[in-house]
């Protein structure tokens, strides 16, 4: 049997529970979570299936269009719905539900004592199916559908908690900033129709080389835009920060495997157009390394644990982006990192969640401390996390960032050198502010209350997390260890999306390949180094110093809520209290004074019906009078 065939069942299992979900309500309290958790499972068993089959076919062989339904038909527009199954959409769909099943398994303990924990599990489901229709997509338009259904999730999810405005305004945020980035997307399809008459992958890359520099520029600039929405990359990142107000399965669900990898996907699926807009590639290229250094950098001075690996998944996501931006010597390197990311990312933040399940919900770093001896399997999962992400061989992220690195260096003129650049100093900031964030926690003397000090704060007694939490945990630290060496051993992976990414012939960097290894490991080692001494060797205060004026930035994202606010959102307001003061006095005065004076002339006629006929005879005569001087007058 042709399993690819039944990709669509991929989508449909998570759908269909989540709206079992939603319609059964209360009833379903008792089992609906392990529904959820089963739907997910099921897609993730599909997903393996539908991949040995792949491996099993030629790399020639392994693209296939299954064709759903016919879906749009509107004057010369005609969009069928179908599903294309190739490596890069089935890498995705294994991340995303395989990845998700251990956070499904790991949220029945997380919210075991939220009351509404069934409708959380709808909503993860939900999230799931838009995501795989996002990457199983065909066309742009039903990339679309799953692109706004995991807006629509993430607004859901991140807003769970919406009796706390505070919570609900951060889902807000993350809806409207989407949206901008949604408007991208829109453009880019109306420009493709406009100059392709289709939306769907084969016919738009089919014709790409056929069309106008500016209308492929055009295309691309704009799904740079729609990336730069989804994915949090400069100037669109600040709402990523604030949407940890979801629970902390929704931080890693959001982080590691879906919604914000979205724009690099895109960028890869899009290959064929970037090929033929150097503009718009070299944009996303400029805009992946400006994210790199700016997520690094906040993530520096953050003492909200959750924040600080938001900090660093936008700084993360800038590297694929930055690869992805560098074209075909780059796009296989964007979706490695991305992979081996969704492991190492996906077990910090639920280690993260661990942490603040022993310690009473406290995300503030600098309120912790030793942790490591109370919380044994957090402390080594997620120092399995740590090492991968700051690149210390042989764990994964050393495999799949310093790829992203070398070949930064490739090119000529002063790209390389500047995106060379780039890229390795923002490993060892990387490696700084992560070992800041591991030795905080875990290491250190303790810095709560324990019932026997005279610390400051509520008494904590911390403690390590059930098995429901701790083995996904286990599982994703083994990723975290050894997904990146073992996708390396022989290019497999590389080789693996070569139907997609095409063949790139090896390309020297201006610098040697032992000398960028060599000189990353020195930047990471150093920034560890002085990570340790400030925040294991030293006393950390539990009230955060003044700091630096780089300091006090970073604590405020670098401003970027202040110049959103200045630039957008404050000129909107004026604009729009503008408007609705011309509406008021011009438009609705207008009219409102055509009515009033209608109305008085009505009542003045009304008076002379008064009944007394010297009234009509005077009415008669002015009348008479009136037509006499008319009809003279038109004499003259």
């Amino acid at each position: 049997m042709d399993t690819l065939n039944l990709a669509w069942l991929l989508i449909a299992i998570p759908l269909v529970s989540s709206a079992v979900l939603l319609l059964l309500g209360r009833a379903s309290d008792a089992w609906g979570h392990w529904l959820g958790v089963l739907a997910s499972a099921a897609s993730a068993v599909l997903a393996i299936v539908i991949l040995v089959q792949l491996l099993g076919l030629g790399a020639d062989d392994r693209v296939a269009n299954v064709h759903l339904f016919d879906w749009i038909t509107a004057g010369d527009l005609t969009v069928s719905a179908g599903l294309l199954v190739d490596p890069l959409s089935v890498t995705f769909a294994l991340l995303i539900t395989f990845v998700g099943t251990l956070i499904h398994i790991y949220a029945v303990a997380y919210m075991s004592h939220d009351a509404d924990r069934r409708r959380f599990f709808a909503y993860l489901n939900l999230f799931i199916a838009a995501m795989l229709v996002l990457v199983l997509a065909d066309s742009y338009a039903l990339l679309f559908l799953g692109w706004e259904g995991v807006g629509l999730a993430s607004y859901l999810l991140i807003g769970f908690w919406n009796q706390n405005t505070e919570y609900a305004v951060a889902a807000k945020k993350a809806f409207i900033m989407n949206r901008v980035g949604d408007m991208g997307m829109l453009v880019a399809m109306m420009a493709m129709f406009a100059t392709f008459g289709a939306v769907d992958f084969e016919t738009v890359f089919g014709a790409a080389s056929g069309a106008g520099q500016g209308a492929m520029t055009l295309i691309g600039l704009m799904l740079v835009l729609a990336a730069c929405g989804k994915s949090a990359q400069f100037p669109l990142q600040a709402w990523l920060g604030d949407a940890m107000a979801g629970p902390t399965p929704v931080s890693a669900l959001i982080h590691a495997a879906t919604m914000v990898t979205a724009g690099v996907y895109l960028i890869v699926r899009s290959g064929p157009i970037f090929e033929h807009t150097p503009t718009a590639q070299l944009v996303a290229a400029i805009i992946g390394a400006i994210t790199l250094l700016f997520g690094a950098i906040v993530g520096c001075a953050k003492d909200d644990v959750k924040k600080v690996l938001a900090a660093s998944t936008m700084s993360q996501i800038g590297y694929m982006m930055l690869a992805a931006g560098l074209g075909p010597i780059g796009y296989a390197f964007a979706i490695f990192h991305l992979i081996t990311h969704g492991f190492f990312k996906a077990g910090m933040f639920l280690g993260a969640g661990s942490v603040m399940h022993g310690m009473g919900d406290e995300v503030n770093m600098r309120g912790f401390g030793n942790l490591s001896k109370y919380m044994k399997v957090t402390w080594i999962t997620f120092m399995a996390g740590w090492l991968a992400i700051i690149g210390i061989p042989p764990f994964s992220g050393f495999w799949s960032k310093d790829k992203i690195i070398e070949t930064a260096f490739v090119g000529e003129g002063w790209q390389p050198w500047v995106f060379g650049t780039v890229a390795m100093v923002g490993a060892g900031i990387t490696a700084f502010y992560m070992s800041r964030l591991f030795f905080m926690t875990f290491h250190g003397k303790a810095r709560w209350n324990d019932g026997k000090n005279d610390l400051p704060g509520p008494e904590r007694h911390p403690h390590e997390s059930p098995a429901l939490m701790t083995v996904p945990m286990i599982v994703l630290a083994v990723g975290a260890i050894a997904l990146g060496g073992v996708l390396s051993i022989g290019d497999t992976f590389v080789s693996w999306l070569e139907p997609v990414t095409g063949h790139v012939e090896h390309h020297e960097p201006v610098l040697s390949v032992p000398v960028i290894t060599v000189t990353t490991i020195v930047l990471v080692l150093i920034g560890a180094f002085l990570a340790w001494r400030q925040y294991a060797a030293s006393a950390v205060p539990v009230t955060p110093p003044t700091g630096t004026v780089l300091t006090r930035a970073a604590r405020v994202d670098l401003y970027q809520d202040a110049v959103n606010e200045g630039v957008f959102m404050r000129p909107g307001q004026h604009l729009t209290r503008t408007l609705v003061y011309a509406d008021t006095a011009v438009v609705d005065g207008a009219v409102n004074g055509l009515g009033s004076g209608t109305l008085g002339w009505g009542e003045r006629l009304r008076r002379l019906q008064n009944g007394f006929v010297r009234s009509y005879a005077a009415v008669m005569l002015i009348g008479v009078i009136g037509a006499l001087v008319v009809v003279l007058a038109s004499r003259v």
